[in-house]
């Protein structure tokens, strides 16, 4: 005896558009009605879409400059530590603290912290990595690497409302909706 079961609960919808201008278009409309929760998916970059979809520039810049701030501090630090308080010796009549010499590893830190807060940072804020996404079990969303423009929206967002959902992205020009489900 076999049971079937549907543990799946709804993650959102996926609604296909013909063109890039339709996508941009879309997506200007899905953010002035309020929605939060959505995302825009297409083959190649299209210009303008950040500022259609409302997103705001990224604090990762902010990020990267204060870790290699801190990376060049702390390899001014350690040299300084090992060799004025730990190990202090006077090498050719130079003082305890030559900080000439300490640039070459201040700037290695600076680049050593900079890179890792680029890369770890740029994770963390894009909420990666998410190998298991809805999206990826819709069939027509394999058509995002070739000719498929997409938005997804997802079912947590405050506005989401399914009916009227489908019937605002109907309206905008949703060439195709198609429910996502989490497994």
């Amino acid at each position: 005896m076999s049971s079937t079961r549907t543990d799946s609960k709804l993650f959102g919808l996926l609604v296909e558009f013909e063109t890039p201008a339709a996508l941009l278009k879309a997506a200007e409309k899905v953010r002035d009605a309020g929605y939060k929760k959505f995302d825009c998916h297409s083959p190649f970059p299209i210009h303008g879409m950040d500022q259609a979809m409302g997103m705001k520039r990224s604090n990762l810049g902010y990020l990267i400059a204060i870790f290699t701030i801190i990376g060049a501090a702390a390899g001014l630090g350690l040299q300084y530590w090992v060799h004025s308080i730990e190990y202090p010796h006077i090498i050719s009549g130079k003082p305890l603290f030559a900080w000439q010499a300490y640039i070459v590893v201040m700037f290695a830190m600076f680049v050593l912290f900079g890179a890792g807060a680029a890369v770890f940072g740029m994770l963390h804020i894009n909420r990666l990595p998410r190998l298991h996404h809805p999206v990826f079990f819709s069939d027509r969303f394999s058509k995002v690497t070739t000719d498929g423009f997409f938005i997804s929206l997802e079912a947590a967002d405050p506005q989401f409302d399914l009916q009227k959902t489908e019937a605002f992205l109907r309206e905008i020009g949703g060439a195709y909706i198609e429910r996502l489900e989490e497994k």
